[in-house]
């Protein structure tokens, strides 16, 4: 007979414990199983792009564990990426932003931009608190393969090449979250997935159209 799983308590404070000593950990989150780490350990979020077998060239995204935390990983944030947070934060939707001088390139792929979440999951968010600062949030896959909707899944593609998994069974999405660039000038969809694109167009042209509107009534 197996032995049962701890609860879930007890491994939140295993992983940020694990987190803290500079170890990575996976975990469940509203859309797919997630791979993290401290973003400020270096060698940590190296670990990730190996056991990944990631290439440096792609960036990692950032999870934060509240909206406050915005300031700390990003400058510049323009209108629609408040009009997008207000709609579907915490939830599916990653944001690649202008990032803070102070998010590690080895995180960006040497690039100006970081991609950062919400996640609506009470357990990554709840690493983030123990932790103190944001986690990387990739899904908990080596490249190319299906990110894992499952604890077991985690097992299955990357075992004891991590440090700690929380056993929380399905995820309640099972889907990535859409990734969209807000750093130009329109919106860019640079992933669909959880929120529709389309949906995302909507709420551009929306917020264009009662930008030109209140510009007529002010002429």
């Amino acid at each position: 007979m197996s032995n049962p799983k701890p609860d879930i308590n007890t491994q939140i404070e295993q992983a940020v414990k694990n987190l803290k000593s500079g170890g990575i950990v996976a975990f469940p989150t509203d859309t797919v199983y997630g791979l993290g780490a401290d973003i400020y350990n270096i060698k940590a979020v190296q670990r990730i792009f190996e056991v990944k077998q990631r290439s440096r060239k792609m960036a990692l995204p950032v999870l934060i564990g509240e909206v406050e935390q915005i300031s700390e990983v990003a400058v510049s944030m323009p209108q629609i990426a408040y009009l997008l947070i207000k709609h579907f934060w915490p939830g599916g939707l990653t944001l690649v932003v202008h990032k803070a001088v102070t998010i590690p390139t080895i995180i960006t792929a040497n690039n100006n931009k970081v991609a950062i979440r919400l996640p609506d999951h009470y357990i990554p968010r709840a690493l983030i608190g123990g932790l103190g600062v944001p986690i990387i949030g990739t899904s908990a896959n080596i490249s190319c393969r299906a990110a894992p909707v499952t604890d077991e899944e985690v097992v299955q593609q990357l075992g004891s090449k991590i440090d700690f998994i929380i056993r929380a069974g399905r995820c309640p999405g099972g889907v990535e979250s859409t990734v969209v660039d807000v750093s130009g000038e329109r919106p860019v969809v640079l992933r669909e997935g959880l929120i529709p694109a389309v949906t995302i167009e909507k709420l551009w042209r929306e917020m264009l159209k009662e930008a030109n509107g209140s510009a007529h009534r002010c002429g």
